[in-house]
């Protein structure tokens, strides 16, 4: 059994995304979401680019082989989700740097959502809460 002390100390601390080319990835994420670099990573054989949010510490890690190995998406993971207050001026952000629009926006159950796909192919859910019309 872990020891709670352990428990009480640990957290979700990033998401890891393989792309064809970690910069490209950097600007669509900047300047779609105004992510900022945190560290860098550079090995022989891949290199890493860590962003975040700016009042975040929660990291999204853009992994790059040197190599130039072909990628490949699969199909046993959901969509990478950022929440926003305003989903239709981030979507028009997103699409402005190279994204595409797969699904919506859509509303239901005081959420507004959008699905795009990056421009290195992977899927964002954009979500949005939204108050209820008074009746």
């Amino acid at each position: 059994m872990v020891d709670p002390r352990t428990i009480a100390r640990t957290s979700l601390g990033f998401f890891k995304l393989v792309v064809p080319d970690a910069e490209t990835s950097e600007r669509f994420y900047a300047g779609t979401f105004g992510m900022v670099r945190r560290w860098q990573v550079e090995g022989p054989t891949f290199r890493e680019i860590m962003l975040a949010s700016q009042d975040s510490d929660f990291t999204l890690v853009l992994f790059q082989w040197r190599d130039g190995r072909a990628l490949e998406q699969g199909t046993a993971h959901g969509p990478v989700g950022f929440r926003t207050p305003d989903l239709d001026t981030l979507l028009q952000a997103a699409l402005d740097h190279g994204a595409r629009l797969k699904h919506g926006p859509i509303e239901g159950s005081g959420m507004k959502a959008a699905f795009l796909i990056s421009p290195d192919g992977h899927e964002i859910e954009l979500l949005q809460r939204v108050q209820a019309e008074a009746a």
